[in-house]
């Protein structure tokens, strides 16, 4: 999977607890918010602080700031000045960011099978069908700068009516 190291990163910025991939990973974004950033970049096409406030999770304006911070200094994003307003950022995920894709997209899916979720049956099993396609697009999407959403926001309201969860053997 890897034809070299070069792009592995090999200078600790802190004390890691162990040399264990997924604990490593864990130390970037294994808080309850990192990864719903990036998904809030990556599918839904957020680019702003204030889109991600008003992402529907209630994320405190604190917190946002110190996550993004964190996400920007592991490489996971990057803050660029908006060219019409040189005093609003805009985040945009780096490729280190774009390659969490496929981790994204197997929590959502996941998700979706083993609890009661607010995602639609269908959207779900469209995803878990054709996950090379969706990641291309996702993929596609990120160097073209296309902010337009691959998926709508589910609402946890919607969980147990018109949504289900999928079968593991669909």
């Amino acid at each position: 999977m890897f034809d070299s190291l070069s792009s592995v990163q090999t200078k600790s910025k802190s004390k890691r607890r162990s040399g264990c991939p997924v604990s490593v990973s864990l130390e970037i974004f294994g808080d309850r918010w990192s990864l719903l950033i990036v998904r809030d970049m990556m599918v839904r096409g957020h680019r702003t602080f204030k889109e991600f406030q008003a992402a529907g999770e209630g994320i405190a304006s604190n917190i946002l700031a110190d996550r993004l911070q964190k996400l920007e200094a592991s490489g996971i994003i990057l803050a660029e000045p908006e060219a019409r307003d040189a005093r609003r950022i805009n985040y945009r995920l780096t490729e280190k960011g774009i390659d969490l894709a496929p981790v994204l997209l197997e929590l959502l899916i996941w998700g979706a099978r083993h609890e009661d979720t607010g995602a639609p049956c269908s959207v779900i099993t469209h995803m878990a069908n054709n996950r090379e396609q969706i990641l291309a697009e996702t993929r596609r999407r990120w160097q073209q700068r296309d902010t337009t959403p691959i998926l709508p926001r589910f609402d946890s309201r919607e969980a147990g009516r018109s949504v289900a969860r999928i079968h593991p053997d669909t």
